[in-house]
């Protein structure tokens, strides 16, 4: 058993802030300002940056003395204890190689989620570079994370018999000016038809093998991950802060990625996105926030509402997924080596001050 992250040391850690877009920006600022962690490294692929003081990328006040790089070895040479790795895309070659060289990861990449369903090559890749380097990779972050494992291992806790657990993601979109992402992406405004099956294979992949987890964790292993996707039209032509949504076309989406156990659907998680209460669906349309049902011999109802406007909504958010993964550090630095989920650690809790 590895020692309690609490006890394991009075030594403050060494982390390495590993890009700094906009989740990875506040990552870095709370690693400024945490009282047991050191700002020992900032690497970032935007030439731009290279060269800045942390304190200049994340909005600290007063200067780190540490600037950020480039240069992967300078990072290395650094001597972290662990790597904040956060960038758009997860790349196995960098990961090996941090590992390998004796520091740890905490990544809100969702790769390493559930190891049982990892690429047999790269899931040995990295179980070798953790060999080598003596070191632990976990996953985390908002969704998937604390609330597709950390929030449901705890209500199932009290179920003898569980029959489901629904997880629901509201997303109100109308106060979010991202036309491109929106239309072009998401199809908001724009006719109504099937979802693109790459879309659907998107989300299955991305929420998949968190929801294995979970389904691992409670005892009830999962055969087959299934998605869906429904949409619902615009009731009357209105205005969102990303442009106007005729009558008729997209306002709202649901998509269903469903945990089978045995013929069984014992798992759900469900996003929705919407553009305002402007749809006509009999969905129930909530405001942005989650809500958990828990069907079983204990059943449960828990909602979960983000407490400030949507035009808060940008400076409030990052903080749901970067302090987790703050958080997670001492953690994941106590572990045993090798890729760890949040059934191999304990509970992360927070650190005050």
């Amino acid at each position: 058993m590895h020692p309690s992250p609490l006890t394991a040391s009075a030594t403050p850690l060494r982390v390495a802030q590993w890009s700094t877009g906009t989740i990875g920006a506040r990552a870095l600022r709370a690693l400024v300002d945490h009282p047991e962690l050191v700002l020992a490294g900032v690497y970032s692929h935007t030439a731009a940056k290279q060269g800045r003081d942390a304190a200049e990328l994340c909005g600290s006040p007063a200067p780190t003395g540490v600037r950020a790089t480039g240069d992967i070895g300078e990072i290395l040479r650094g001597t972290p204890d662990c790597v904040l790795y956060m960038p758009q895309s997860c790349d196995i070659d960098e990961v090996c190689r941090i590992l390998a060289a004796g520091v740890n990861i905490v990544t809100t990449a969702g790769v390493f989620h559930h190891p049982g369903s990892m690429d047999p090559t790269v899931r040995a890749r990295v179980e070798a570079a953790c060999t080598t380097g003596g070191t632990s990779i976990h996953s985390t972050g908002s969704s998937p994370g604390f609330i597709t494992e950390a929030v449901p291992l705890v209500l199932a806790s009290i179920q003898r018999r569980l029959d489901v657990l629904t997880i629901q993601e509201y997303a109100d979109l109308s106060q979010r000016n991202s036309p491109a992402i929106l239309f072009d992406v998401m199809g908001f405004g724009g006719p109504p038809g099937d979802f693109a099956q790459v879309r659907l294979d998107h989300l299955r992949n991305s929420f998949g093998p968190s929801l294995r987890l979970l389904a691992d964790g409670i005892g009830l292993p999962l055969d087959e991950v299934t998605a869906t996707g429904e949409i619902a039209t615009a009731a009357r032509t209105f205005d969102i802060a990303a442009g106007t949504i005729p009558q008729g076309t997209v306002a709202a989406q649901r998509i269903t990625i469903s945990g089978i156990h045995k013929g069984r659907t014992v798992l759900r998680f469900q996003p929705i996105w919407h553009c305002g209460a402007q749809a006509e669906t009999d969905w129930e349309i909530r405001p942005t926030g989650w809500h958990i049902g828990v069907e079983g011999d204990a059943p449960l109802e828990i909602d979960m509402v983000f407490p400030f406007p949507l035009d808060q909504m940008a400076e409030h958010s990052p903080a749901y997924t970067a302090n987790r993964a703050v958080n997670a550090v001492r953690y994941v630095c106590a572990a045993s080596p090798g890729i760890r989920t949040v059934l191999d650690l304990p509970p992360i809790t927070a650190t005050l001050g």
